[in-house]
């Protein structure tokens, strides 16, 4: 489909901005647009300005805003050329949707996730300079210079887990309205957020808490009025408690369990899981087994016994409540949080708490426990051949729930599009979902149950808002979305926000928007820790060869890294061998230095010797500027190069005995000189080529000092510049 053109009205006077979301499994670029603030303003006629810029889709109507490649770019690991040719078909659908013209002004972004996160430093840096390559010599769009941030400075980096959840706080409050500029309206919602790896939470704590509180973000946003909007938000993630990697662990513990028990050896290591629906049965080899327990590593199978209440139990210690907590309170994990008032805030959860809630059981939107656990139980409870019924029944019938359905304008066109291998490991892994998603929730956040007492089995998540309202509890304190309109909640539309508010002009003497993390005044006490990956990783080198090193030699046993002390041990001895093997020229350097230091001293001395005299100071000749100046000082030049020092020099002898053979008190013929300087003359001013007439004329310098007995000091000066020796009596024709 051709980009819009300049006739288009919807085009007049709109921005456009490019976030590609490179994930574990894929990169998904998203194209978002936003009105030009200043038509904005225009248009409202003054009115109504303490509002964000609005974004929207990049495409006046339909899809085409975004697209997705498969699988993730941390895939080019080992592969970094590759990324050009798989990057190709996104920057070229992005060329197609956004004008020519607009292209120049319009920012791209690539931020890495959890996948990039995953590998070795030295991996990520090839990979996003492949990527800042192909991105910044391939298309038009605008990238930054390299920075401290990577090679293509913010545009191509990969950001934390704390980032992802600030720009998720920023989408979720801006598409229900969190944001106002009074202090009356200032309540904002939480964020949650919940992945195969990890989960974060982002929220406002309350004022007196900000105030106890160092660990805050500063968030700065622009109205479209000029003004600005400051809010303090904590942030953090927990590594390892998303769904997938919290699973692995559970099934690392039961092994823990089973081997501790005791049971009788047997070929078929058979565990009972309460977890998985009832009969299923799974073999899995645990990653997180205890390594004192010889069947760690061992495929163990796992029969489902279908118990919620009993998986609640089994999971709750997964939450690692009792870990030291070295900065109180703490949440779970011995991870600091302040304390939360759920009677103000109010969160809403994304990705995983959407997913558990609405795919198999149709209750996302705002949060019922009791709703939500009975229908956890009776899912749990069913057999597997039960569920796996229904599901092909689904299929045939065009109803498939979970993440197969594909729907255009409220009806569904296409069901099962990523077949078996998504859908049934989502219904086999419900049951444990389901229980993870109450315990983090209640558990480890710290979400009251709030029960209606004489409620009954026919409350639904539906009405769970309109009981809250009719009950005084205000909004609910929880509720899972995964859109608002047509806007999908996404943190990618939280970094779009930025974008657009930085272009808001700004009122006089105010600071530039930036990113949170930009806005830190020293990163090194900043909560929040961007990713910089160095260039070598002798961590990572190490744990690929750690399995042929002995364990003495390990970084664990040494306490530093064995490979990076080998590295500064080879540097240490090439540089030494370089400098032995360059001794010679170096001295010879240092030489030429010292020698050229010492002409420089004999120089100065010989300018002081050759200086004259004004007013009893000793002042250097200086050359005129002008050409007259130049003519006249040349006319009247002194002999500042004779050497008057001598209270009394020998009479110079003359031309004529120089030429008869005069010989100097070592028998030496003198050295013959020719001066080229004018000298004084008792009557006027003569050459001292006048010498060879019979030497009768006095000669003097100008201002010479006059000898004790009132005579002039002869002319001993010697010229170190027209110097030349007769040789003619030294070798005869």
């Amino acid at each position: 489909m051709p980009p819009p053109t300049v006739v288009d009205p919807w085009l007049a006077g709109r921005r456009f901005g490019i976030v590609v979301d490179a994930g574990s499994s894929g990169s998904r670029l998203q194209i978002y647009s936003w009105k030009d603030p200043r038509n904005a303003r225009y248009d409202s006629g003054g009115s109504g300005l303490d509002v964000l810029p609005k974004v929207e889709k990049g495409a006046r109507e339909g899809e085409e805003w975004v697209t997705k490649v498969e699988p993730g770019i941390s895939s080019f690991a080992d592969n970094p050329e590759g990324v050009a040719t798989y990057l190709a078909p996104l920057l070229e659908h992005a060329r197609t949707q956004i004008p020519p013209s607009l292209q120049p002004e319009t920012p791209l972004f690539l931020l890495a996730t959890a996948g990039m996160r995953l590998l070795t430093p030295v991996q990520q840096a090839r990979v996003l300079q492949e990527t800042c390559t192909f991105l910044k010599f391939h298309s038009n769009f605008r990238i930054e210079d390299p920075s401290e941030a990577g090679p293509c400075g913010s545009s191509v980096r990969i950001i934390t887990g704390e980032e992802e959840g600030l720009f998720g706080w920023i989408a979720v409050n801006y598409l229900m309205d969190g944001f106002a500029s009074t202090d009356e309206q200032r309540t904002t919602y939480g964020f949650l957020d919940m992945g195969g790896a990890s989960t974060q939470i982002a929220f406002e704590p309350s004022q007196a808490e900000q105030e106890k509180s160092e660990n805050l973000m500063t968030i700065r946003l622009r109205l479209l009025s000029g003004k600005e909007i400051h809010h303090k938000v904590f942030v953090t993630t927990w590594l390892g408690y998303g769904t997938n990697q919290a699973r692995e662990r559970y099934v690392g513990m039961m092994v823990d369990n089973y081997e501790a028990s005791g049971s009788a050896p047997s070929t078929e290591h058979i565990i009972y899981d309460p977890c998985l629906p009832k009969d299923l049965r799974l073999t899995e080899s645990p990653l997180h087994g205890s390594p004192t327990s010889q069947h760690s590593e061992s495929p163990h199978t796992l029969v489902g016994t279908g118990s919620f209440e009993q998986c609640l139990r089994r999971t709750s210690p997964l939450l690692n409540k009792d870990s030291p907590c070295p900065d109180a309170p703490c949440l779970f994990d011995g991870v600091h949080v302040p304390p939360i008032d759920f009677t103000a805030a109010h969160f809403i959860g994304v990705s995983e708490y959407w997913y558990s809630s609405e795919h198999i059981f149709n209750l996302g939107g705002a949060y019922d426990v009791l709703q939500y656990e009975r229908a956890a139980s009776h899912f749990c409870g069913r057999t597997w051949n039960n569920i796996i019924e229904q599901h092909e029944s689904s299929r045939r019938q065009g109803h498939l729930g979970g993440d197969g359905e594909v729907e255009e304008n409220g009806q569904i066109v296409q069901t099962g599009k990523w077949g078996d291998k998504v859908e049934i490991p989502r219904l086999q892994m419900q049951c444990f979902k389901a229980a993870w998603i109450v315990n983090v929730l209640h558990e480890g956040i710290g979400l009251p149950r709030i029960v209606d007492a004489g409620g009954n089995g026919t409350t639904s998540g539906s009405s769970v808002a309109d009981q809250a309202d009719s009950k005084g509890l205000g909004r609910p304190a929880f509720q899972s979305m995964d859109s608002v309109g047509d806007i999908a909640i996404s943190w990618t539309l939280g970094k779009m926000v930025i974008e657009a508010s930085k272009e808001v002009p700004a009122l006089p003497s105010a600071r530039p928007i930036v990113d949170p993390l930009d806005d830190v005044p020293d990163l090194s006490k900043s909560p929040v820790k961007p990713i910089r990956p160095p260039f070598i990783d002798f961590d990572a080198i190490e744990d690929s060869i750690s399995h042929r090193l002995p364990a003495s030699l390990t970084r664990h046993s040494l306490g530093f890294s064995p490979i990076g002390f080998l590295f500064y041990v080879i540097v240490a001895c090439t540089l030494t061998f370089l400098l032995f093997r360059l001794r010679h020229r170096i001295r010879h350097t240092v030489r030429q230095f010292v020698r050229k230091r010492d002409r420089q001293f004999v120089a100065d001395g010989y300018a002081m010797e050759e200086g004259y005299s004004l007013n009893g100071r000793m002042t250097p000749p200086s050359r005129p500027s002008s050409p007259a100046a130049r003519l006249l000082s040349k006319m009247f030049e002194t002999p500042s190069r004779l050497n008057t020092s001598s209270p009394r020099g020998p009479a110079i002898p003359s031309s004529e005995s120089w030429r008869s053979g005069h010989k100097s008190p070592n028998g030496v013929s003198p050295v013959q000189r020719s001066f080229s300087y004018p000298i004084a003359k008792s009557n006027g001013f003569s050459s001292v080529s006048d010498l060879g007439n019979g030497g009768a004329t006095s000669y003097v310098v100008p201002g010479s000092p006059r000898l004790h007995d009132g005579s002039i000091s002869s002319l001993t000066a010697r010229s170190r510049n027209s110097s030349r020796i007769d040789l003619s009596n030294i070798f005869p024709r």
